[in-house]
């Protein structure tokens, strides 16, 4: 393996490099000479270093002072050590500006620019790039926005992306970083640790937030495919009859939820079980005047009934959140007592 060297380092990576092996002492009274945006600069830099080793730190201490002896590595987390030293540098206000700039950067999501494209854009745009680079942008979009991109997409493709999604497991930050900015760049000119990403629960995720043409054709797809993946995405899935596992409580902390409109629509295609359930929970009165709606109500648009049962799950789900219902799954949920 070729020995590291501190020549393919330039700038304020560099600087920041060799300012942690002089430690925070000598290192306060350097920082002290340069402007807020030097010092900003480097302290950015610093954050995402852990160590330096210490064939590096000689070379670059050699450059700054051909004095610099030591033994071992330099073993020093570059984010704590700039935090306790950006105090002493600088106006308190001025040092948590950098910080917070050092936490925004640190913390910044891949594929954030996609969030405000249209879902049949992006997937035309992406159609033509390879079913896994397709696979990890569509693992990194909310599950709602996943699902309408993926409904958009040839169906064969369909196929292959969640395929690959269900077995994506750890892909190397870099890789994601390059996808990113490429996709970036390309969208623009038209007007050490891996991250965990995919999965059968980003499927059924997914899945859940598609309408039921593409939900059931893929998952058709997959039990012709791989029956045990088929299997264990429906267990993972929760679909509006599935409100029949949820606890009566949890029921009418949902009822309080949702409008009378959006639920009558809802139940337009319910079993008469699911229905039943509704009504018990409801005040007699409430429930009188729900059954004569649904008896009055004239035909509607499958998908508007779609759209009514997929806004009740939503409000569903965040109530799972926030702990007020168990969406416990018509195949592998726990009994709660």
């Amino acid at each position: 393996m070729a020995k590291a060297s501190s020549t393919k380092i330039t700038g304020p990576r560099k600087a920041a490099m060799a300012l942690l092996s002089l430690g925070e002492e000598v290192s306060s009274l350097i920082l002290k000479k340069l402007t807020t945006d030097e010092i900003r600069e480097i302290s950015l830099q610093m954050a995402y270093i852990n160590g330096v080793k210490k064939d590096i730190s000689d070379e670059l201490l050699k450059e700054f002072t051909s004095l610099f002896k030591t033994e071992g590595a330099v073993n020093v987390d570059g984010d704590e050590f700039i935090r306790n030293l950006l105090p002493s540098v600088l106006k308190l206000d001025q040092a948590r500006d950098i910080m917070a700039k050092m936490d925004e950067n640190k913390q910044k999501v891949p594929f954030k620019h996609l969030r405000d494209i249209d879902p049949k854009l992006l997937a035309g745009f992406i159609k033509g790039e390879h079913p896994q680079t397709i696979a990890i942008i569509v693992s990194h979009l909310q599950h709602l926005k996943a699902s309408q991109v993926l409904a958009y997409l040839p169906e064969q493709l369909q196929f292959e992306v969640v395929g690959r999604i269900a077995n994506l497991e750890s892909v190397p930050p870099d890789l994601i970083q390059e996808v990113d900015e490429v996709l970036e760049k390309e969208l623009m000119s038209l007007g050490t640790r891996g991250e965990q990403i995919g999965g059968v629960g980003v499927v059924a995720e997914i899945l859940n937030h598609c309408d039921h043409r593409t939900g059931d054709s893929i998952l058709q797809f997959l039990e012709e495919t791989d029956t045990d993946l088929a299997e264990r995405v429906r267990k993972l899935m929760f679909v509006f009859e599935d409100l029949l596992h949820v606890n009566d409580a949890g029921i009418r902390e949902l009822l309080k939820e949702i409008r009378n409109e959006e639920l009558t629509m809802a139940l337009k295609t319910a079993s008469e079980d699911l229905k039943t359930k509704i009504f018990k929970n409801l005040s007699q009165r409430a429930a009188q005047m729900l059954q004569e709606d649904i008896s009055m109500m004239g035909p509607a648009r499958l998908s508007e009934v779609e759209s009514a049962q997929q806004a009740i799950l939503t409000v569903a789900r965040k109530l799972e959140k926030d702990g007020k219902l168990v969406l416990a799954g018509k195949d592998g949920g726990e009994s709660f007592v």
